[in-house]
């Protein structure tokens, strides 16, 4: 039941988050980067049996890590 939970959670962060329209491009990409990544670590883990928090929170550093990375890159070009 906690993991359906946490999923519905962060599918529904995800689509609130989406709306920021005032954003800068890295931003942007850093605050959809993090809630993908928070999504998909916290599914992951659920499916293998994981901590669905740790993966949620490992999952939404990376991503919004790599998200900040490629909206940096994309300002630089």
């Amino acid at each position: 039941m906690f993991r359906k939970t946490a999923i519905a959670g962060v599918l529904g962060l995800t689509l609130v988050l989406g709306a920021c329209e005032n954003m800068t491009d890295t931003q942007q990409r850093t605050l959809s980067g993090g809630a993908l990544g928070t999504a998909g670590g916290a599914a992951l883990t659920a499916l293998t049996g994981g901590s669905v928090v740790a993966g949620a929170v490992i999952g939404g550093a990376v991503g919004a890590g790599a998200g900040y990375l490629t909206g940096k890159q994309n300002e630089d070009d």
